[in-house]
Formats: C-alpha cells, sequence, structure tokens
C-alpha cells in the first residue's frame, strides 16, 4: 500500500511526524491510500487509539484527509504542498505573467512614507500596553469604508488579508467545520482552509462574482463560513454587482448563523463600485488590504465586523505579536492621506492592458475573463498542455490547478507588466495554445 515508505513511532506525535516527513519528501504522493488504523497499530505495536489520534492531528493539519470506508489518504494537495509551489518558471528570454504582482512602476516610493513614521516615532516610541492601532489610521480607514457603504463596526490591524482571514476563521470555526470559498479562487486562500483542518466546498463564480444558487446550496449542506471577494477577484477579475449583491444577500438572510467574509483587496486598484454585503449575519467581516496597490511587502490589511468577531481577533493578536507594527501603519497612513497614490490613475492603467487583452482574445475566438484586477482568466481544454506551449511560445503563465478545486481547466495571465505592443503577440500565442473556443463553466 505504501511502498517501499514505512511509517514509524510510538506515540501519536512520532507517528504523525512520520507521515509528515513522508508527505514533504514525495514518498508518500497525493492521494496515497494510508494503512487503516488497526492494521498500522498491529504493524507499529502500539494501541489502536495511538494511530487514531495521529491521523486526527494529520486531519486538522490539512495532510490527508478521511472517506469514511475508503479510509485515509493523502490529500490531493497537502498542506505541506502549497499550491504556489504549482508555479512555471520563468527561463531566461521567457516573459513571467504568472506571479501575480502588480506593477512595479505603480506602486509609491515608500521612503517619504518611512521617513515620516521614523519621525514619528522618534518623537513618541511605540511601547507595550498601547493601543494596537493608531488612532488615526482607524479613523481614515474607517472614514474610507464609511464612504462606500461598509456597516459600522470596530476595527483590528492584521498582517494582510490572508492574516486577518485566518484568525477570523480560527475565532468562530473549528477543525472539520466547512467552509465555502469561491472556485475559481484565490489559491493561498484554498490551501489555508484545508491547513485549519477544514473543509473547503466550493462554490462557482461568474464575472459577477459567487453564484447565489451555489451558494444557498453549500450553505444548506452545512457551510459555516463564507468568503467572497467584492473586486478584483482571484483569478477571474470578477466584480460583485448591485444586482449580485443583493441576491447574496437574500441568501445570506436566510442563514443567520453563517460567518461572512468579504476581501476588498481591490480597493484602490479598480474603478467599479463596491458593493458590500454588509451585517446580514450574525458574524461578519470586512477586510481590506494595502498590498496590491501600496505594495506586498508592507502586509497591513485593516478589518471591521461584529463586536464579537473583532474583540475575537485583537485578543488572539494580543497572545501571539500583540499588534502590527505602528511604524507601518503610521507610513501606510501618510500613503492614504498624501495622495501618493491615485486609484483612478492605477486602475486605468491596469484596465487598459486588461481590456485590450480581452478584446484581442475575442477577435482570436478565445474566451477571456477579466473585468476588473490585474488578472485575466482563460478556459482551456489541455491546462498542462496550454501552459507547456505557452512556455514555448516565450510566455510563463499560471496553472488554473493553482486556483480551482471542481471548475474546469485554465490559466491565469497578469497583466501587470504587459506593454501595448505585447497584446497581439500575446494573443496569438494564447490563441495557439488554448485550442478549441469552449463556453466556460463555473458552477
Amino acid at each position: 500500500m505504501l511502498g517501499e515508505y514505512r511509517i514509524s513511532g510510538r506515540r501519536a506525535s512520532e507517528i504523525a511526524a512520520s507521515v509528515e516527513r513522508g508527505v514533504g519528501s514525495g514518498d508518500l504522493a497525493p492521494g496515497q491510500v494510508l494503512p487503516p488504523m488497526r492494521e498500522l497499530a498491529a504493524l507499529l505495536e502500539v494501541n489502536p487509539n495511538t494511530v487514531a489520534a495521529a491521523y486526527r492531528t494529520l486531519r486538522e493539519r490539512g495532510v490527508i484527509e478521511t472517506a469514511g470506508r475508503r479510509g485515509s489518504r493523502v490529500r490531493p494537495r497537502p498542506a505541506s504542498t502549497a499550491r504556489g509551489s504549482l508555479r512555471i518558471e520563468a527561463p531566461p528570454g521567457v516573459r513571467d505573467l504568472g506571479e501575480g504582482n502588480p506593477d512595479p512602476a505603480l506602486l509609491p516610493d515608500l521612503g517619504e512614507a518611512l521617513a515620516v513614521s521614523a519621525a514619528a516615532y522618534a518623537r513618541q516610541p511605540g511601547l507595550y500596553g498601547e493601543a494596537p492601532v493608531v488612532a488615526e489610521f482607524a479613523a481614515f480607514a474607517r472614514a474610507a469604508m464609511d464612504a462606500d457603504g461598509v456597516p459600522p463596526g470596530p476595527l483590528a490591524v492584521t498582517s494582510g488579508s490572508l492574516d486577518a482571514i485566518e484568525r477570523v476563521l480560527s475565532a468562530h470555526l473549528r477543525a472539520g467545520d466547512a467552509v465555502a470559498v469561491e472556485d475559481p479562487g484565490w489559491g493561498s486562500l484554498l490551501d489555508l482552509v484545508p491547513a485549519l483542518g477544514m473543509r473547503a466546498v466550493p462554490v462557482g463564480v461568474d464575472d459577477d462574482g459567487p453564484l447565489p444558487g451555489d451558494v444557498e446550496r453549500a450553505l444548506r449542506a452545512g457551510a459555516r463560513a463564507l468568503i467572497v471577494t467584492d473586486r478584483a477577484q482571484n483569478p477571474t477579475g470578477a466584480v460583485i454587482g448591485a444586482e449580485r449583491a443583493g441576491q447574496l444577500r437574500t441568501v445570506l438572510a436566510g442563514h443567520p448563523g453563517v460567518l461572512l467574509i468579504e476581501d476588498d483587496h481591490g480597493h484602490a486598484i479598480v474603478d467599479l463600485p463596491l458593493h458590500p454585503l454588509g451585517a446580514v449575519t450574525d458574524h461578519w467581516v470586512f477586510v481590506r488590504s494595502v498590498a496590491k496597490a501600496y505594495g506586498p511587502d508592507l502586509r497591513v490589511a485593516v478589518l471591521t465586523g461584529d463586536a464579537v468577531t473583532v474583540d475575537r481577533v485583537v485578543g488572539r493578536l494580543g497572545l501571539g505579536p500583540g499588534w502590527v507594527s505602528k511604524l507601518l501603519q503610521r507610513a501606510v497612513l501618510h500613503l492614504w492621506t498624501s495622495g501618493a497614490v491615485d486609484p483612478a490613475t492605477v486602475a486605468g492603467s491596469y484596465a487598459q492592458r486588461r481590456d485590450a487583452l480581452v478584446r484581442a482574445l475575442a477577435e482570436r475566438g478565445v474566451e477571456a475573463h477579466g473585468r476588473s484586477g490585474m488578472n485575466v482568466w482563460v478556459p482551456v481544454s489541455d491546462e498542462t498542455g496550454a501552459v507547456a506551449r505557452l512556455l514555448r511560445a516565450g510566455w510563463a503563465v499560471a496553472p488554473g490547478a493553482r486556483f480551482r478545486l471542481a471548475a474546469p481547466p485554465a490559466v491565469r495571465l497578469t497583466v501587470s507588466t504587459l506593454t501595448a505592443a505585447d497584446i497581439d503577440p500575446l494573443a496569438d500565442a494564447v490563441a495557439e495554445a488554448a485550442g478549441p473556443a469552449r463556453p466556460i463553466s463555473y458552477g
């Protein structure tokens, strides 16, 4: 059953560690069936309860999954094998459109902002026991959310969107709980959910965001949380408009116990209005990151939500890192208030490149999606073949497998580094690589 690899250990922690070593080394491949608990217990000469505890630990860590009578097996993508590893390295001479980074030319110079923050620190160093959020930072962030129609609530600051989502999920859910996620969706999030020992339930996406029928089915099936992207959905570029927002609110109103998490990482890079779903459930959060518009390395996101959820997040932060650096908070505040980024200019730049590519592909009979943000999602008949053919043509793209659970094959292209001269050659290469055009199905 396990080939040459031998699981070892006498204690549950040792057995679990042995399985993880096998997964990490590749000796236990994704989908590999593990021995039944009693069989492994007999082999290791330990109590079956010890093996049961080891398997439970591995499930909670997202390494294995159990399917009733079919037994336990290594997850198709265990937590130790992140989707980010499914990348195509761009060799010399090949353009890299796969990493999903913003255009460095559109990011602000941080020198002045960091100098202003350092000067404030010189006047009043940050010390233990102080409030975790800079008051001026909180006031500006709250005002911006108010202007966008985000419901009122207390604020917290985390180290980016994914950190916020992890803390919110952990504040309410436990291992084994089901979480409804967009499919296709953000690869890091699709890794995070099983890493927390939770089960991801796919929800189809079209250009207007999550499909209400899919959301309803997921919640009726027992999903305890729903995570949605308001704008610049990664990888499809979907945007939740007013009509879709109303439909989703109606669905959520019938499930008030569901935890709702909204991700607005597209803030300041999208020129389409925000339609937040709001406080339609008992527990909800709205997360806004500065990564795409101001720089991924700032690692700052602000969240608001119901008082219980935010209080739990702040309390857990206090027992770990304590707070997100106020040096960074003040630097971001200066970037916000100084107009270092013109959202209209940034959104327009990405839209020009993205729309040009989508149009060029349409002219060649290739369906593509990208209403907002910096990515274009192209359905293909053979994902592996398309990636390989594009690489030979001089373009490295992201395999759709990084972003899919049940959605059909596709590739993701990031437009951040494209010029006008790139559009036609790239569209020709994609049309050649994508195979026959076919309608997309997100369900």
